[in-house]
């Protein structure tokens, strides 16, 4: 008799123990070996775990004597999903995100669970006509510069250096060339490479190209396999049939033998965080793997991640730039206009209506873009413009309709909201705000014979929805395409002439510090689509803070301005990347059992606090319902992950608390709505 640990996908931080008794005439393939699942019964329910541990004698750690263990059913595969060191990563995987182990390995192993995401913005890169290995002098220097970083890999530093790259410039200047040459030499040295995309449904460009220059040797994962699917490219994988392995987030995973290269294409997309437990990033996964394995990562952006960019000035990434695009084409003309000069023209402005008539009477489309569905509520002076922002956070403040209060979502912090501006003195003061719906009636009143189209997920029930939407807005079926950020996903549309962002400041009053990145980024990122078939291609950004930093660089093209301001002011507020964060995020159907569970959790917090942790909150979050749950967050801060990771399994281990409560842990969080 064989004695088996068995771990599940469960919240359970210990695996179970199972009896197997090999029958005489067994399988070979179906004997138990650790990376294998099996089938067993968990009280009164059929289930499957993976086998992680073998004994010949029962684990002395066993609470429960021989006669009392259950044998499992049946081993379900014919050889392990895994080896030694997706095992490790596991482990590391559990440690850092504060899961359990069974947890771990199953968000790694293909199980045909659905990915959902935490959101975010990433754009195709465009592939263009050029021939194979046809590299620009820019294009070969960055990818000889990689190779020869690289063989110093025998002498690389423990902490990374010369392991990590970053290959920056603007949309349109060859960068998939570079990483898909990259991975060319990768192969003939006879390793493998993971080429991570943001969502792989709306980066079919990259993964042709990818499909088109490496054929059969090349495996596609996402979330649209079924798990069986899922399961096929899994053991291609392991048995070297496919070498090239493009996917979205999980990808990361993918048990590459002798891996010698990951690719992160877009790295600053959201999409890369796992929205689901555990809440990894994958580039975070990306470098722990390639700073075990010793091999280069090599991450790519027209707009970096704020981190990224912080990690570039400090010398731990290494920047190879590219500056002209390859198709010779100019980025297009962005004019930005001060919505306080047009008050009464509802959310599309005189000028932007002008263009939207002229490009409708040449026949050529337009994209009218908002990069939100709904959108808060915030405090503003019409005669100064003036905001009202947290004393303590720094962030702008969110006005509560029914309790007409403005609060803070970080810290709670409130107050009632001013009968006049603190600044100036006028009365001309209130909040403002509109959404998608909004902006569709207001669109159709005013281009009545307009094709109108409009995409976010109200509208939409799944992604093959929104592809086949798209591709008839690429057919020129419709004029005129409303939407949120995933319409900006998929901009490459050969009749698009002009491209209006409704509002460019409606993420900027999110009450997250990473509302201006993300407000910076997303402008910069659409203006580089826009125009990309016409010499006389127009952005349109419209906005109350022209002067307000993100619009501003992001209209002007100041790229290194921003990052220059945005890190001085992530410094002087000390939030990311010059500290770290871990989010407690509480929720129940019960709003006051969720509010006294995040009350006692800062209770037990505060007792054992290292030097230097702090704790802020605790609040209610800005999305304060979602699904009728109710929901408050607790942060912790300090200058080291480590101290707040061990504070918050303390919590996560110690804490009995009411079972009606669910209690998410998210280390190096994205978003904090």
């Amino acid at each position: 008799m064989q004695y088996l640990e068995i771990i599940l996908n469960l919240p359970v931080n210990q695996g179970f123990t199972y009896s197997y008794i090999p029958p005489e005439k067994e399988k070979p393939e179906l004997i138990p070996a650790i990376g294998k699942r099996a089938e067993i019964m968990f009280g009164n329910k059929k289930t499957q775990g993976f086998i992680i541990n073998i004994n010949d004698k029962l684990p002395e750690n066993c609470p429960v004597g021989p006669e009392k263990i259950r044998p499992i059913k049946r081993v379900i595969d014919k050889e392990p999903l895994f080896g030694k060191e997706l095992i490790e990563m596991a482990h590391w995987l559990s440690r850092y995100y504060l899961c359990t182990l069974g947890e771990a390995v199953f968000s790694m192993i293909p199980s045909g669970r659905r990915e959902t995401s935490a959101g975010g913005f990433g754009f195709e890169e465009e592939v263009g006509e050029k021939k194979k290995n046809e590299l620009s002098p820019e294009q070969s220097k960055a990818v000889e510069e990689i190779l020869s970083a690289s063989g110093l890999l025998r002498s690389a530093r423990n902490d990374g250096g010369g392991l990590f790259h970053y290959l920056y410039g603007p949309t349109g200047s060859g960068k998939t060339e570079v990483f898909l040459s990259l991975a060319e030499k990768i192969l003939e040295m006879g390793k493998g490479v993971i080429y991570l995309v943001p969502e792989i449904g709306l980066t079919g460009q990259v993964v042709k190209a990818v499909a088109d220059r490496f054929g059969n040797t090349a495996a596609v994962l996402h979330s649209g396999l079924t798990p069986s699917q899922r399961l096929s490219e899994w053991h291609r994988i392991m048995h070297r049939e496919a070498r090239v392995i493009v996917g979205a987030r999980s990808a990361v995973f993918a048990p590459v033998p002798d891996l010698g290269l990951i690719i992160i294409d877009e790295e600053h997309d959201g999409s890369y965080k796992s929205g689901n437990n555990p809440r990894y990033h994958a580039r975070q996964v990306a470098m722990h793997r390639c700073s075990t394995l010793k091999i280069p990562l090599l991450m790519g952006s027209a707009t970096p991640s704020v981190e990224a960019w912080y990690g570039m000035q400090g010398g731990s990434i290494v920047r190879h730039r590219l500056t002209k695009r390859l198709a010779g084409g100019e980025m297009p003309h962005i004019s930005c206009i001060d919505l306080s000069y047009y008050p009464n023209d509802g959310c599309i402005s005189k000028p932007l209506e002008d263009e939207i008539n002229k490009t409708l009477a040449q026949k050529h489309q337009t994209i009218l873009f908002l990069n939100r569905r709904g959108f808060t509520h915030f405090f503003r002076c019409n005669q100064c413009g003036y905001e009202l922002k947290c004393k303590n956070c720094s962030v702008p403040l969110t006005y509560h309709k029914i309790e007409n209060r403005l609060r803070c979502h970080y810290c709670g912090w409130s107050i009632y909201p001013p009968e006049s501006c603190p600044q100036c003195g006028s009365l001309d003061i209130g909040s403002s705000g509109f959404g998608t719906e909004y902006i569709e009636a207001e669109t159709r009143a005013k281009f009545p014979n307009a094709r109108i189209l409009r995409l976010d997920t109200d509208v939409l029930k799944n992604k093959d929805e929104l592809l086949t939407s798209l591709e008839d807005f690429r057919q020129g079926k419709y004029d005129i395409l409303l939407g949120t950020q995933m319409v900006a996903k998929g901009l490459n549309f050969p009749n698009l002439q002009l491209v209006g962002v409704i509002l460019a400041d409606a993420g900027l009053h999110m009450p997250d510090f990473r509302a201006g990145e993300r407000t910076f980024s997303l402008i910069t990122q659409v203006a580089g689509r826009a125009g990309r078939y016409f010499p006389d291609g127009k952005v349109i950004v419209q906005t109350y803070s022209p002067g307000k930093g993100p619009v501003l660089y992001a209209c002007q093209s100041r790229i290194e301005d921003f990052y220059g301001s945005e890190l001085a002011e992530r410094e002087m507020l000390d939030f990311p990347p010059f500290s770290r964060l871990l989010r407690l995020v509480f929720r129940s159907f019960n709003k006051s059992l969720a509010a006294q569970t995040a009350a006692d959790a800062v209770k037990i917090l505060e007792e054992g606090a290292p030097r230097g942790m702090e704790i802020i909150g605790p609040a209610e979050c800005p999305i304060e319902k979602i699904n009728s749950s109710w929901r408050y967050q607790i942060l912790l801060k300090g200058g080291s992950i480590i101290p707040l990771q061990n504070a918050a399994r303390k919590l996560l281990f110690d804490y009995t608390h009411n079972q009606n409560v669910y209690i998410e842990y998210d280390v190096d969080p994205v978003s904090l709505l």
